[in-house]
This record gives C-alpha cells, structure tokens and sequence, in this order.
C-alpha cells in the first residue's frame, strides 16, 4: 500500500483532498453545533411539591419523608437529596449510570402518584427529567419604571429575541409571577349566605372557555365555542357569583377585593442600582453560540434608542467569550507551531520536509473536524482543549517517517526508493508509538458524571487525529517526498513570473540551501561528538543508567506523596464575577433581608469608586442584587423568587487582559467579604 500510494501520486492528492474537503464541507454547512459545554443528558430526576404557608418541619414530615420511603427501594436510584422550605419541598434524585433514567421516572412517577397522605392544602407534585442548562447570554432590561411596566416590557423585548434569527429560546428571569388574589370577609360571606366553597365553585364554573361543537352551512363549517376564561381583575369582577331569586345579580367584585397585581412575598432585583428583569437566552439543538450571541447584541444596538427615556440595555452574562477564547487559544497556538515547526524541519533537515510535514497539520484536523458530526462531538471548549492538546504530538510520527526518508536520500537513493523503503523501515514503530497514544485516551470515552462525559470529548478528538496522522504520514507524506519539490515550484513558477526572477529565486533558494546545510550539519556534529560517547557510557554503565532513573522517578513520586507537587482538577483562573449570597433564618421578615443586601451592595459600589485600573476607569463594571431569592446572577440555573429571607450581590470585574492592574478578582472578593462582616442571623455556607 505504502508503495502503491509514492508511486500514484494522483491517488495519494485525491485522498488528501477528499479529507481536506470534507473537513471544510462540515464547517461550511454548519452541521457542527458550537456551544460552551457538552451537552449531554443529566441522570437526574426532580420532584417538586409546593405547600405554601408550611413549616420546613411539616414539609418534612407530611411530604418530604413519605416521598423518600416510597421511592427508597426503587431499582436505579443512586442518592435522594431532599430539601424542606417553608414554599414546599424538593427532591433530587440521582440515577445509576447503568439505568435508563425515563424507566426509573417511570417508576418514581407511579411510586409518588400513588401517595394518598399528603396535606390537602398541598399543590400536585410535579416529576420530571432534570434538563441541561445551555445559557447563552444574559440580556439586562433596567430603569426607572414600576413593576409591572418594566416586565411588560421585558416579556417584549424577550418576544423580539425570540424572533430573531438563529434565536429560539428566551426566558425571563429576575420578576415575580402574575397572581390574581381574591379577598372576601367572613361577615360578608354570612350576610350573602355563601360560603368560600361557594366563591370557588363559581369561579371554576364561570372562568372556562366552553366548545358548543360545530354549525354545519351551506358555505361549509363553523366551530361554536364560547370564551368565558377571565384573565385579568377587571374581568373576574365582573363573574356572577349569586342570583337571587327576583333575578338579583351579585357580581364577584361587589362582594370581593380582587387585586391583580403579583405574588404576596416582595422581590427586587437591580443592575447598578436602578430596577430591572433579565432576559436569559438559550441555545437550542444545531445552534451556533457565537451567532447568538452576536445576533442578541446586533439587536441591543438597536433597540436601546427606541426605548423609553430612563430605561437601558446591556447584557450581563455572555458564556460564547469562552468558546471564543478557545478558538482565539487554538489558531494562535496553530499558527504558531505551523511556524516553528516550519523553521526547525527547514535548518535540520531540508524545505521540502518542513512544508509537507506543515500541509499533514490542518489535514490531520480537517479529517477529525469531517468525523465530528457522526460522532456526536460539538464544537466546545473540551473539543477545542484536544485540538489543542494533540497539536504537539500530531507531527512526531511524520518527522519520524520524513527524517528517514531524508536519511535514505542522503544513502543515495532515488526519491521514490527512499520514500517506499524509509516509510518502511520505520512504519512499525511509528504505528505502534500512535496506537499506544491513542489506547492512552481511550478510558476517556466512557468516564461517568458530568467531568467524565465531558472528557469523552477529548478523546473524540484526540483519537481521530492520530490515526488520521497516520494516513497522512504512512499514504500521503511518501508519495509528496518522492518527488523533488523544487523542481516543482520552479515548474509553476515559470508560468507565472520572468525568466529572470525565476533564476534569482533560484539563486536565493541555492543561498538559503547552503545556510541550511550548515545548520544541519551542526546538529549531525552534536549527535555524533556528543550524543553518541553519552549514549556509550550510559550502555557501558547500564546499572548505573537505571540506578540514576529509578532514583529520580522516586524522587518525583515522593514530592507527590509528600504535597510539594499540588493535585488539582482544574487550573484556578481568575473568574470575572464575585456573589455574596446571603440566606437568613427562614421567616426572617423580607425588610430585614433588603437591609443587610442594600448594605453589601453599598461596600460594592465603593469598591467600584475606589479600586480604578491605571486609565482611572474601574475595575469593578457591573453590579446585580436580589433581595427574595437567588439565582438571579447565575446562567446555570433558573432564580428563585417569593424567598424573604434570600439575597444575592453580583459584581463583575472587567476581563483581566483588558485592564493592566494587577489585583485580582480573589483580592476584590476578600476584601468585600472582610468589609462585610459578620452579619448576624445569616447562616454559613
């Protein structure tokens, strides 16, 4: 084969190029979803039951542990995490890996249903598959407007990126849900002769929208259906409650306070200060984050004129600056190592090497990038980690089988013997040296958990890089190196330019040889007068060799063993956010709670004023508060609202390679927490 593909070289052109466009044709049509994490599905399932008005200690009691024991001997479940608040309880479930998680829903599903002791004044639970958070960007709608006029316009401008191209998920986040509240007194009720079961009766029979089936007509069909579901205050005022009999009319609102406004428990969140509603926007199956994102911004551009007076746009939270910096990391790094590679095959060894050896990189890649889509691999930031990870190792195997075709050619073969018979010789090895490389990541691909799938990606890359390195190195490299390519690019460039410059490239070409063989030769002088008497006493002296070895791997295991070389999974890099959570006592009054978080984002902001990078502006860009829940500031996970005795404070710093101060955003939170201090009734996480 090896000879077969050096003596066809048409043959050996075409497979590069159908691996060249088939990369290229992948990422031209889009078929590679980009996104920041892998997505994956979470063996997890949530319950959830609301029960107003209750204790932790009655949720726990009447909910909480009837729901553990009847679930507890279900097949499948690894770990039940269940939480008791005064809103309701919830209940985590985590699902063996070796489950699949819609069966043990299943049966967790009948188990729960099944329940017949739960309070009555407790909501219907609600079971359901835990779903991945694929947050984008975090759009910021601020001002100075009421409640309900800012998340009216909030639900607009989510409308708006909703429909904007390439956008299809937008949630709203950071306000409190709709409620419609009825009040009545009980000396009211007894005057009418009604009781609330009578109130609620009527509500449920009047607020519904009726089908009164279908009018068949000469000109076709027409559906009868009677709209009578109220939607607003006004309109469940006007819902007849009592009708006396001389035909006397009671409406709700005569009798009743209708207050349409928002849950009782209060909520605020505020950007700088100042009112606002979040808009979270998602990715959704093939989409692209960057064009999202970038789409969402094109669309603030826009809009913030058209706003009203006193109402802003900005956007908190963009998570495609990651998957960008990767890609930025990757094509510098590419760019770089395509260089330098370039110049070191080009001193030691001879032009032509150096240029095919670089073409064999982005070959390499486009063949993994053209296997990504079947093998179920995005475009994210582990995907990018293994094209980073393997562009060091990627080229060893064909300056291996290239130096020794060069070696060959030196022997005084022709360029086609060279190339079969220096392939050849050292195919083994180099096949070898590639598989045990790649058996090195193949436990990648069936790790568990969240860290472990998303290290399946990795190996997804990892993987088809090498072994496309050795169709490159094996099929491709031999058939480019049997033949001269000088007398190639003398070839085409005679149809290009004069004969005249042709020659002075020639002559240049000559020169620069002449420097090269120079520099080659250097390197031979060091094998030969160095490498080679170090070599010979370390094999005259084969104890000793091993003893020095084996003495420096004990070495290393012992700064191990002892903590002077550190394990962790993660490098720590400075985050660009810093959040003081604060979670009082439960039933602790929602003024209380405001007060200690309007202090903390005081202490903020003068952080904000005093710490300024070297241009004076500060550091410290964006600041988001919550005073009755949390979660607001988070892109992992949805807020949580009608929690008195929750807050949060944000503040984001500017990125550290846009600013030229040296303190950190470890430093910043330091400082915070110790100008903080202890605050009394706050529990400690």
């Amino acid at each position: 084969m090896i000879a077969w593909f050096a003596r066809n070289g048409v043959a050996a052109n075409l497979l590069m190029f159908a691996i060249v466009i088939s990369g290229i044709g992948t990422l031209i049509l889009g078929r590679i979803p980009v996104e920041v994490f892998p997505e994956f599905e979470i063996n997890q399932i949530s319950i959830q039951v609301p029960y107003r008005g209750a204790t932790p200690e009655e949720v726990e009691e009447s909910i909480l542990t009837r729901i553990e024991e009847s679930i507890n001997d279900v097949e499948g479940i690894e770990k039940i995490i269940g939480f008791a608040s005064e809103s309701g309880a919830n209940v985590s479930i985590e699902v063996e890996d070796s489950y699949d998680r819609r069966d043990v829903l299943d049966d967790v599903k009948n188990r729960v249903d099944a329940i017949s002791t739960f309070p009555a004044e407790a909501e219907k639970p609600r079971i359901s598959l835990a779903q991945g958070w694929r947050s984008v960007i975090s759009v910021v709608l601020y001002g100075d407007l009421s409640e309900r006029d800012l998340k009216e316009l909030g639900k607009q401008v989510r409308d708006d990126i909703a429909n904007l191209p390439d956008v299809s998920a937008a949630d709203l986040q950071g306000t409190r849900p709709y409620e419609i509240a009825i009040e009545i007194d009980e000396p009211t009720l007894q005057r009418y002769q009604l009781s609330f079961n009578d109130i609620a009766t009527a509500l449920r029979a009047s607020s519904i929208d009726v089908p009164a089936g279908t009018l068949k007509t000469d000109s076709g069909q027409v559906v009868l259906r009677t709209k009578g579901r109220a939607y607003t205050g006004k309109e469940f005022k006007d819902i007849i409650v009592l009708t006396a009999a001389d035909g006397t009319r009671v409406k709700l609102g005569d009798i009743a306070r209708v207050n349409d406004g928002f849950i009782e428990s209060p909520f605020l969140s505020r950007f700088n200060g100042r009112r606002c509603v979040l808009i979270m926007v998602s990715r959704e199956g093939n989409q692209n984050a960057i064009k999202i994102s970038e789409k969402v911004k094109e669309y603030m551009g826009a809009q913030a004129p058209l706003l009203p007076s006193g109402v802003g746009l900005d956007y908190w939270s963009d998570s495609s600056k990651i998957v960008k910096g990767r890609l930025d990391t990757l094509i510098d790094s590419a760019s770089k190592s395509l260089l330098l590679v370039f110049l070191v095959l080009t001193l030691f060894l001879r032009p032509s090497l150096a240029v095919w050896v670089v073409i064999g990189i982005p070959v390499c890649f486009l063949g993994a990038i053209a296997l990504m889509p079947p093998l179920g691999v995005t475009i994210n930031i582990m995907s990018l980690f293994g094209f980073i990870l393997v562009l060091g190792v990627v080229v060893d195997d064909a300056i291996v089988t290239g130096e020794n075709i060069y070696t060959k050619q030196k022997l005084g073969l022709s360029p086609y013997e060279a190339s079969v018979v220096g392939t050849k010789e050292v195919a083994r090895p180099v096949i070898f040296g590639v598989l045990t490389t790649v058996l090195a990541f193949v436990p990648l691909m069936f790790g568990t958990g969240f860290h472990g799938r998303a290290q399946a990606h990795i190996a997804l890359i990892v993987i088809p890089v090498l072994m496309f390195s050795l169709i490159e190195s094996k099929l491709i490299l031999p058939s480019h190196l049997s033949h001269s390519l000088r007398h190639l690019i003398k070839r085409i460039a005679s149809f290009f330019m004069p004969g005249a410059l042709v020659a002075l490239c020639s002559r240049l070409y000559s020169n620069v040889s002449r420097f090269q063989q120079t520099i080659a030769n250097g390197l031979e002088w060091f094998v030969k007068r160095v490498y080679q008497p170090l070599l010979r006493v370390a094999l005259d002296y084969r104890y000793v060799t091993i003893a020095v070895f084996v003495a420096g791997f004990a070495i290393v295991i012992g700064m191990m063993k002892s903590g002077h070389v550190k394990y962790r999974g993660f490098p720590r890099v400075q985050s660009e956010r810093a959040t003081a959570t604060l979670s009082m006592q439960e039933g602790t009054p929602y003024a209380v709670t405001k007060e200690h978080i309007d202090r903390i984002q005081s202490i903020a902001e003068g952080m904000k004023v005093e710490y300024q990078d070297v241009d004076g502006s500060p550091i410290i860009r964006d600041i988001l508060s919550a005073v009755g829940g949390q979660g607001v500031s988070s892109s992992r996970r949805r807020s949580s609202t009608g929690e008195d005795h929750l807050g949060e404070v944000t503040f984001h710093v500017v990125a550290p390679e846009d600013r030229t101060s040296t303190i950190s955003t470890s430093d910043l939170a330091n400082e915070w927490r110790k100008r903080i201090g202890a605050i009394l009734g706050a529990k400690e996480l």
